[in-house]
């Protein structure tokens, strides 16, 4: 920093757009790196700063070569220049917002590897698969040549019936606790896969989960106190904030939104102006823990875009004014170290660069005449050099650029998503209580399939052709492919047929445009709908609601199929009892989509679980993440009291001796507690340990503690020699395994069990815990167990030879028909008795149950016999009643 200018400073501050991929050295880039000093490049698709497909990864990496190499050449040249003042090689950051989900979340759509959306990830509610998605995506951006990478979101999104929420699938989930996990393993997928040579800016600090419009076109404002946003929005961000630097979950820095806190300041009646241009909010924010310790230890705060259209409506309503100057001088004194500029030009200026080196111009004189100025900035430039450093170790052009050959390996983990894509497909209606009475079996061969599919396209650059992302007929190759003829033939191809929304709502508009799609809709028995999002500026993706709501006699009779590989709240739940069946798919990506074929066709299950609200359906992530009411709380002995018996934690067995006294205290955990979910719960949930002191000085006590990775523990001192008893809840889960200790000469007998729930006026429903077996139900259950296929062979010898005999008798002795009556009635008695006697289904403690091949043989006797008798009582009774009456 001693050798540096102020020039060189302030250019340090500051991350730049520009329009592109021209970076000779007569482009306004080159001007911006070289001669203002310009410390980092963000690449942007709508800034054409990528080539069309097929040339976007190459070209991409021919670009970021050539504009670190530019400053090295510069720093190079100066070097060999004399009577110059020497100035240090400092590289630059060059930064991408690649957030997954292809268009229009990422900026390069081909080349890349397609990796889902961070809730399709959440979906999973497996931090080792953020791991992998995000070890993915940092090589393959690192390979290019990122070294700077802006996200991921760490936001907590809100859904209620009324809220209308603009993150989409750009979040991990609404759980403050599985976001900040989700988020801290896919920040070590990222530091991994770069080889820790990517800084990370996680983003929208301090969280816009809540907010009600894009932050980028008006400033939004959430509504909340201090104490809120830190359960909430800030958990996520603290959660990676504080893990420790080998962990490599701990983001490098925060990109700040542009968004008020109302109620920041503990007066909900107070707005604050946007945080990321408001010192004191900032300093509010900074100062708690665990974000102090980390801004002290050298995290990075970078501002959200200030050339957007909410910071230009925040100043000027109107939008014809816009003071850059102004602008980037109260974002840097809020506390933001990096400014973020794009799109930064003032009216009277032809361009953003000539604007951005008027702000440089600008700082670099104040610097020189404000002491204090000059200090703040040297406080910033001492961070972003520091982070510079971690990432590079050395400046030198041969560790800031990755070698060639690691490109090759872009665009070659597919595997990833398609893992991601089966444990994050859920079946969101019916519920699991109906799925056998309303989801129907696959297609068949001879089933019409008509698909109408929610387009998504895009242009890599504005002078590039148009790019399918989600094209309307995706879904239907998809079963094509994998059920078509070439793939065993369970469909016949001429019976799909796909259209468009915008198709669907011109044939709403006029059914006589579109008499085609009309035909097929009408022949059709499934009706699948392929939702990407809701975009309201496409009139077209309302074709669905429409069609439910002003035309549900088209699709009466038909089984109706949407697969959301949007967001999954959109729809309400008069919408949602329309249809055959609705799926939360979370991302459009291509493995997504071959997922949701295989689900159609029953081939794979929907097993995983929104990590999002979804008041159509009515459910509650905050409910859903509670502990789960019908699960019996494990409890063990967390280790021995006396050290010389052990000292390793022990699980006691059911009936277990150790020895206790009065004064000892026992630690004890919990086995792992679950969530309705299945997943262990978050951490800090609550739980209490109940200790019943038993006897005539009964007492009970509460200890009250949280949850650490689905566990929770704590400790009791025996004050008493008498039985305690100690069991767990955790609301609403009230039932759980009991300990039970006796202190008795200095002993105790430990045994864990499992109470037998009593009836409560409540309805939280509870596990009927399984009975344990008894001695005799065990020795009777051994028994049965031996009768097997020799037994029921004795018994068919026994009764068919018996049943032919006795039949043979009856035919000799009064004819052919009763013969056969009576040996079938012998038959059916001896089946009966070796049934009821010997098998123990009807009577379990039958005497014969247990005399082996004997009880077999003696009870098909007695069954064979018995039925020969009531054939033969039914034939004499039969020949009186057919006895011709004496006349007198």
């Amino acid at each position: 920093m001693d050798q540096m200018t102020p020039e060189q400073k302030v250019g340090q501050l500051f991350l730049v757009t520009f329009k592109g991929t021209d970076a000779r050295r007569d482009s306004a880039i080159y001007r911006l790196i070289v001669d203002f000093k310009v410390g980092g490049v963000v690449l942007r698709a709508d800034n054409d700063n990528f080539e069309p497909a097929g040339n976007t990864v190459p070209k991409a990496a021919e670009l970021i070569r050539a504009l670190q190499n530019h400053v090295w050449d510069a720093s190079q040249t100066q070097d060999r220049t004399a009577g110059t003042q020497v100035l240090p090689y400092i590289p630059l950051f060059i930064g991408i917002s690649q957030e997954g989900d292809l268009f229009p979340n990422d900026q390069i759509f081909s080349g890349m590897t397609s990796l889902p959306s961070l809730m399709a990830i959440g979906a999973t509610w497996n931090p080792s698969m953020a791991e992998a998605v995000g070890n993915v995506m940092g090589k393959e951006l690192r390979a290019i040549g990122f070294n700077l990478y802006i996200g991921p979101s760490l936001d907590v999104l809100e859904v209620t019936a009324n809220s209308a929420n603009t993150l989409g699938v750009r979040t991990f989930g609404g759980d403050p606790f599985w976001v900040g996990e989700m988020g801290k393993a896919y920040v070590r997928g990222l530091h991994l896969g770069s080889r820790d040579q990517m800084a990370v800016i996680a983003k929208h600090f301090p969280g816009r989960g809540a907010s009600d419009r894009l932050p980028e076109e008006e400033v939004a404002t959430v509504r909340k106190s201090l104490d809120a946003l830190r359960q909430i929005e800030l958990a996520p961000f603290f959660a990676s904030m504080q893990a420790s630097v080998e962990s490599r979950a701990r983001m490098d820095g925060v990109m700040v939104s542009h968004i008020r806190y109302q109620g920041l300041q503990e007066n909900i009646r107070e707005i604050t102006p946007p945080v990321s241009l408001d010192a004191e909010a900032m300093r509010q924010v900074l100062t708690l823990e665990p974000a102090a310790t980390w801004y002290q230890e050298g995290g990075v705060i970078v501002s959200d875009n200030l050339g957007s259209n909410a910071v230009r409506r925040f100043y000027d309503p109107t939008g014809q004014t816009f003071d850059a100057r102004a602008v980037a001088r109260n974002a840097f004194l809020a506390g933001n170290d990096l400014l973020y500029v794009n799109n930064f030009v003032e009216p009277i200026d032809n361009d953003s660069s000539t604007t951005i080196m008027r702000v440089l111009d600008s700082f670099a004189q104040k610097y020189r005449e404000d002491a204090a100025f000059a200090e703040r900035v040297d406080q910033s430039v001492e961070r972003i050099l520091k982070l510079k450093l971690r990432l590079f170790g050395e400046f030198r052009i041969d560790r800031v650029l990755p070698p060639a050959s690691q490109l090759a390996e872009v665009g070659r983990s597919q595997s990833v998503a398609l893992e991601v894509a089966r444990k994050a497909a859920t079946l969101l209606s019916p519920s699991a209580a109906e799925l056998n009475i309303r989801l129907p079996r696959p297609p068949e061969s001879r089933d019409q399939i008509i698909f109408f599919t929610d387009v998504v396209s895009a242009r890599q650059c504005s002078t590039c052709g148009e790019q399918p992302i989600f094209s309307v007929d995706s879904l239907k190759n998809a079963v094509i492919r994998l059920y078509g003829p070439a793939a065993g033939g369970s469909i016949i191809q001429g019976y799909l047929f796909s259209y468009s929304f915008l198709d669907l709502n011109t044939y709403l508009n006029n059914p006589s445009g579109l008499a085609a799609l009309g035909v097929n809709l009408a022949d059709a028995e499934w009706v699948v709908f392929a939702l990407s999002g809701d975009n309201p500026s496409h009139p077209e993706s309302q074709a669905l609601r429409r069609l439910l709501n002003e035309r549900p006699d088209l699709i009466l009779n038909k089984k109706v199929i949407v697969f959301a590989f949007g967001a999954p709240y959109l729809l309400d739940a008069t919408d949602i009892a329309k249809l055959t069946a609705y799926y939360g798919l979370y991302s459009k990506v291509p493995a997504f989509v071959d997922t949701a074929a295989r689900i159609l066709f029953q081939e794979q299950s929907a097993n995983g679980a929104s990590p999002v609200s979804i008041p159509g359906i009515g459910y509650d992530i905050i409910r859903a993440t509670s502990p789960n009411p019908l699960q019996v709380i494990s409890l063990y002995l967390d280790f021995p009291v006396n050290p010389e018996i052990t000292e390793t934690p022990i699980t006691p067995q059911p009936t277990e001796t150790l020895e206790f006294k009065v004064g000892d205290v026992i630690p004890f955990r919990t086995g792992i507690i679950v969530d309705q979910n299945g997943n262990p719960v978050p951490d800090g949930t609550v739980v209490r340990f109940i200790i019943n002191t038993l006897g005539e000085s009964g007492t009970t006590q509460q200890i009250e503690t949280v949850t650490t990775g689905g566990v929770a523990k704590a400790s009791y001192r025996i004050n008493l020699p008498s039985t305690i008893e100690i069991r767990v809840v955790s609301e609403p889960a009230m039932t759980s395994q009991i300990i039970t200790i006796n202190p008795l000469n200095g002993e105790a007998n430990i045994s864990t069990e499992v109470p037998t729930p009593q009836p409560t006026l409540t309805s939280t429903p509870t596990l009927t815990p399984t009975p344990q077996p008894t001695e005799e139900a065990e020795e009777l259950s051994e028994t049965t167990l031996d009768y097997g296929f020799w037994d029921w062979m004795t018994m068919l010898l026994i009764v068919g030879g018996g049943g032919v005999g006795i039949g043979f008798i009856g035919q000799r002795r009064i004819s052919l028909r009763w013969g056969f009556r009576w040996g079938m009635m012998a038959v059916i008695g001896g089946i009966m008795a070796y049934l009821y006697l010997v098998s123990g289904w009807f009577v379990p403690l039958s005497p014969l149950a247990s005399a082996g091949r004997w009880g077999v043989a003696i009870s098909s006797l007695i069954g064979l016999l018995s039925g020969w008798g009531i054939g033969w009582l039914w034939q004499i009774r039969l020949q009186k009643a057919q006895k011709p009456t004496r006349k007198p």
